[in-house]
């Protein structure tokens, strides 16, 4: 029986192509992180995000990439994360030295994956150099600078909002539950577990041994 198609189902090639465009063009912006690339022609690696779920492949296409459908074969590489944790991975999303949230899984060729990691933490597109095509060598790259410290400082006061909000929302209002607490309860509930399995083994060792003695008696 053939799985029900989901309404994303028809906007998923449109979203492929876009991501394939943006992630190209960044490339076209770092002439140093594109030819290193060219040897890993043909390499594949599959990305699957947990929430939301989406899976896709990415493929090294020379000095491109290109995205497209997971394919039936293994891929080189795989990688299962949330998108949070898939996003603090990238360099210039960071914030200070803190912790991507959320788990990141990798299985695979190892060496492929130090070899992307290198990539991804050397990439430095020239963000000026679109602007400096648009608005000439003087204007340009006042322009971009200005907008990448406003970018920067966004993100700054979008991390200390967020830093505040759930302060609040775990602390005051007890909205949400902190994360020692979360650990805590899942503490709880496997030590719960163990104790429960525990005692299903026993009643079944006595229920075996019942059934031993009415035999023989």
């Amino acid at each position: 029986m053939t799985a029900p198609r989901s309404p994303l189902d028809a906007f998923k090639p449109i979203a492929g192509r876009l991501l394939e465009t943006a992630l190209n063009r960044g490339l076209a912006l770092d002439p140093d992180t594109r030819a290193a690339l060219a040897p890993l022609h043909g390499q594949r690696l599959r990305l699957q995000l947990e929430s939301p779920p989406l899976a896709l492949e990415l493929r090294v296409d020379g000095e491109a990439l290109r995205v497209g459908p997971v394919q039936a074969e293994e891929a080189d590489l795989s990688v299962h994360a949330g998108i949070g944790a898939l996003l603090g991975q990238l360099p210039f999303l960071r914030h200070g030295s803190a912790a991507p949230a959320g788990r990141v899984r990798i299985s695979g060729d190892a060496e492929l994956a130090r070899r992307l990691q290198h990539l991804a933490g050397g990439f430095d597109p020239d963000w000026a150099q679109p602007f400096a095509q648009a608005l000439g060598p003087v204007l340009g790259p006042q322009v971009a600078k200005a907008l990448r410290e406003a970018l920067r400082e966004a993100r700054t006061q979008g991390a200390g909002f967020a830093r505040a909000s759930a302060d609040y929302l775990t602390e005051e209002s007890r909205d949400l539950v902190s994360r020692a607490e979360q650990q805590a309860f899942f503490d709880d509930v496997d030590a719960l577990r163990d104790r429960v399995e525990r005692a299903a083994a026993r009643l079944a060792r006595h229920a075996t041994a019942r059934d031993s003695s009415d035999a023989r008696g």
